[in-house]
């Protein structure tokens, strides 16, 4: 599965938010992947595996992700395949982050799409708002986090 599956994926969550840190700053910090556990909340541990080419992820109620990095293109996407979850009814999860000047700022845009069993596609409809609310608190302490630093 490639970055042509976040626009084709049966089930599309997209987030949109403005922040204040520059578009360098925000990719950089989606590169950290050890970082990402300071400002996700949900995201208890990352590390990065294969010399940087993939992602060991562990959240909150103890789902784990082993992703491969699909797209790393400085400073406008960063992207990810889940290649193995712990999470029932999964046949596909990719994630894509895209960053656009936004004035001084950013345009943060993430794209959640994903497929799986009938009973997980319709687990997925009230997950939707869930995952709008972590992004916006995720993109939210990512922005204090770089503007103080």
């Amino acid at each position: 599965m490639g970055l042509d599956f976040v626009g084709t994926a049966p089930v599309r969550h997209v987030s949109v938010r403005e922040i204040s840190a520059p578009v360098e700053a925000v990719y950089r910090a989606l590169e950290d992947v050890p970082g990402w556990a300071d400002w996700f909340p949900q995201v208890t541990a990352a590390r990065p595996i294969d010399d940087g080419k993939g992602r060991d992820i562990r959240l909150m109620g103890g789902v784990r992700f082993r992703e491969s990095v699909i797209a790393a293109q400085e400073p406008e996407v960063y992207a990810y395949r889940v290649d193995v979850t712990n999470v029932p009814g999964v046949r596909a999860i990719a994630e894509e982050w895209r960053l656009a000047p936004a004035g001084t700022g950013t345009r943060v845009q993430w794209t959640f799409a994903t497929d799986g069993t009938a009973a997980y596609r319709l687990a997925m409809k009230p997950v939707r708002a869930a995952q709008a609310k972590a992004f916006r608190d995720a993109v939210t302490a990512l922005d204090r986090r770089l503007m103080a630093s």
